[in-house]
């Protein structure tokens, strides 16, 4: 297992609402732990800041495989944290954009696709309990076929908003802060 990997803005056009918007080379870094010589079994996990067309930074996306659960612990930054419910014929049947900060701990249940993004001016800083050291404990391709979520998280007059991915057909329940909705 590689203990080192970089999300780079090529991979990142897959789930971008603008996928033609130049972008950083890399939009983020991940350091895994739990390897064989090693009793660490967390990740950390760094989000460059900025936007891309627009969107804020954030990462790519995934289910986990199998009844999996997880927990970020935000070390620095200020970001959102989406969860959403499995895509089964292009929806969801929930949605959840959850504000962040230094400090907040924040679960990841079982079968929930999930992601995190950067809206602060420096670097957004987590780690994660999440077994990278099993081999395909993740799925990105439902994030890919849809590109990206069921919301984008764009900059509007320096803030975030969330935009609907039109890709989707239906999202039955939003839980978002108000001042994130359009």
């Amino acid at each position: 297992m590689k203990t080192y990997s970089e999300r780079t803005h090529e991979k990142m056009k897959e789930v971008l609402m603008d996928p033609s918007a130049p972008g950083p080379e890399v939009h983020y870094h991940m350091i895994r732990g739990g390897n064989a010589q090693s009793n660490i079994t967390t990740n950390i996990t760094v989000w460059e800041a900025g936007t891309v067309g627009g969107e804020y930074i954030k990462s790519y996306g995934h289910y986990h495989v199998g009844d999996l659960e997880e927990t970020y612990t935000i070390l620095q930054g200020e970001g959102i944290i989406i969860l959403q419910s499995p895509i089964a014929d292009e929806s969801v049947e929930s949605f959840q954009a959850i504000k962040v900060k230094a400090g907040d701990r924040i679960h990841i249940p079982k079968h929930t696709g999930h992601l995190a993004i950067n809206i602060g001016k420096d670097w957004l800083v987590t780690s994660d309990d999440s077994p990278a050291s099993l081999a395909d404990h993740a799925d990105y391709e439902p994030f890919k076929k849809m590109k990206g979520a069921a919301y984008y998280v764009v900059e509007k007059s320096g803030k975030p908003e969330l935009v609907k991915n039109p890709l989707y057909k239906t999202v039955t329940h939003l839980s978002a802060p108000a001042d994130l909705r359009a």
